[in-house]
């Protein structure tokens, strides 16, 4: 789905920023745009930011844990 319609940028995206390391809404501002012109997307992007934190954080615990295969 696309979250920020001024600059294109897709859930998609924001989720393979924070698989690439990004944790806050500024480091996505600064990777891709997100937020940049009209604003109106600011709490999707946060909401979809939050959910991809959330869902990376579990799946590195269950590796560290041996629930899922490396």
């Amino acid at each position: 789905m696309i979250v920020c319609v001024c600059n294109n940028v897709s859930d998609r995206k924001i989720r393979q920023a924070v698989e690439n390391g990004a944790t806050t809404l500024f480091e996505l501002r600064a990777q891709l745009n997100v937020g940049t012109c009209c604003g109106k997307c600011h709490s999707c992007a946060k909401e979809v930011l939050r959910d991809a934190l959330t869902n990376s954080t579990t799946e590195q615990a269950m590796v560290m844990c041996g629930a899922l295969a490396a």
